[in-house]
Order: C-alpha cells, then structure tokens, then sequence
C-alpha cells in the first residue's frame, strides 16, 4: 500500500475500486486538504495519510478524513467518518464533518477529483 497523491489528474472509480480490493475490500480511505484542492488514497489509517499530507505542505486544519465507496451511487459515495476529524478547536466534535459547507466544499473536490470511469 501506498499513498497516492490526487491533484491535477484525477483517479477513476474503478481504479479506487481496484486499490480498494488491497486493504478494506469495498471501501478506501482518503484525506482531503480542501485549501490545496488536492486528496491521498489508500491508507490504512486516515491518520498515515494526514502526515503524508502535512509533510507535503498541507496544514493540518485544512485536513479531513473520508472513506470513499467506489461501488455505491453519488450520494453512499463519500462517508464522512474520521478520528482524524474529530477537532474541537475548529467545533468539529466528531468523527463526522459537521459543517454543511466543508461537506459541501469536501464532495466538489472529490466530484473534481475523481471520475466514474
């Protein structure tokens, strides 16, 4: 397993669904950094893909845990489930994202990112 790095050119489902069959079956877990505008795949722990982020140039408060479902439907796609979201100092006190917007923000970087191909 290693950390890949989306930015520029975007990853396909099936290649998510692809990396999936390596560690979790039907799901991969992803860090997005939404200032960026850029995401890693394929981690065991969201936390690995945060340090690979921050070690990269992302700031940890621009950072935030998902889990992506390659084979379900635009709306059971993106799951907002992360110990790595869990941040009271930015009223984030689960390991959901609780703010509509940075929902929002999360799932138009990840419809730009990847493709249904």
């Amino acid at each position: 397993m290693i950390i890949q790095l989306i930015r520029s050119e975007p990853i396909s489902k099936h290649r998510l669904a692809e990396l999936a069959k390596n560690t979790f079956g039907d799901m991969i877990k992803a860090v997005v950094d939404v200032e960026r505008e850029l995401m890693a795949v394929d981690m065991e722990l969201h936390a690995d893909g945060e340090m690979y982020l921050i070690e990269n140039g992302s700031e940890q408060a621009n950072l935030w845990g998902i889990n992506l479902h390659p084979g379900q439907s635009d709306e059971h796609f993106v799951e907002f489930d992360s110990l790595i979201n869990m941040r009271p100092f930015q009223g984030n006190r689960s390991r959901g994202v609780e703010d509509k917007d940075t929902q929002e923000q999360i799932i138009k970087l990840v419809n730009t990112l990847v493709t249904n191909d």
